[in-house]
């Protein structure tokens, strides 16, 4: 079927003949996909990053097939297929923007939309994936929860939280209390998340620059010790550190 040009209904053929003819594609199932889904979604934000169009238009390709081959397994099941996928999703945003279709008033949609999805949840808290990255998990948690009035109201008291929490686990450390450890360090995290929604920053956004920074400037210091003719197993965290502040002053002086 070799076309110059090819559309979405050409995507789902030959999604459908792979699921008969790959043995690979054929074995697959929903739980076993989960994995695939994450990852390409990951790899689409590496190449929005990147500020690469070639990469992120491969990059969203690989994350459209997800949907589209776990639309076909449901078709084989007998659920539904890629088109009720998309008859739900238009309607939904049709549903989720009566400022556009309809005659709502845009300053309302936000506050009736919240409203409405707050009346079906048992919980505020129902709703937030389970599978979220731990950091966007735990803001959007303390989002749900600042709703209804669970939030600090001064910056003071989540300095203080923090505090707190870190003496807790000062304690749990002199005990040699492993459990409780593990314990304190995830309510000292929840604490600086909380810190992180309070002051308008995003918590996961804030942590992957981090790395990005740490990546950055260790690969400097390995640099530079190669260029000295030194192993980084031979050098004491005195001069590592030495070259750490270096490569940290160079590129904030770059930036």
């Amino acid at each position: 079927m070799e076309k110059e040009r090819y559309n979405f209904e050409d995507l789902v053929k030959v999604m459908e003949r792979l699921r008969r003819e790959c043995p690979w594609d054929r074995k697959q199932t929903h739980e076993s996909l989960k994995k695939y889904l994450i990852e390409e979604a990951y790899e689409v934000l590496d190449a929005i990053d990147s500020r690469d169009d070639e990469k992120l238009k491969e990059e969203l390709g690989d994350l459209l097939l997800q949907p589209v081959f776990h639309a076909q397994i449901a078709k084989e099941r007998g659920a539904f297929d890629i088109n009720d996928v998309i008859d739900a999703l238009v309607k939904k945003l049709i549903e989720r923007h009566p400022h556009v279709f309809g005659n709502a008033n845009p300053e309302d949609v936000l506050e009736n939309w919240e409203k409405k999805k707050t009346e079906k949840r048992e919980s505020v808290l129902e709703g937030v994936p389970k599978h979220l990255p731990a950091l966007m998990r735990s803001q959007k948690l303390q989002d749900r929860a600042s709703r209804v009035g669970f939030d600090f109201t001064e910056i003071s008291q989540v300095f203080d939280k923090i505090q707190e929490e870190i003496g807790e686990l000062k304690e749990s450390i002199e005990k040699n209390d492993r459990e409780n450890i593990k314990h304190e360090i995830g309510d000292i995290l929840t604490a600086v998340v909380e810190l992180a929604r309070f002051v308008g920053v995003d918590a996961e956004e804030a942590l992957q620059e981090a790395n990005e920074r740490f990546i950055r400037r260790f690969q400097y210091v390995e640099r530079r010790a190669k260029e000295m003719g030194k192993k980084l197993e031979d050098m004491s965290l005195e001069e590592m550190d030495e070259l750490w502040e270096e490569g940290k002053r160079r590129m904030e002086s770059a930036s």
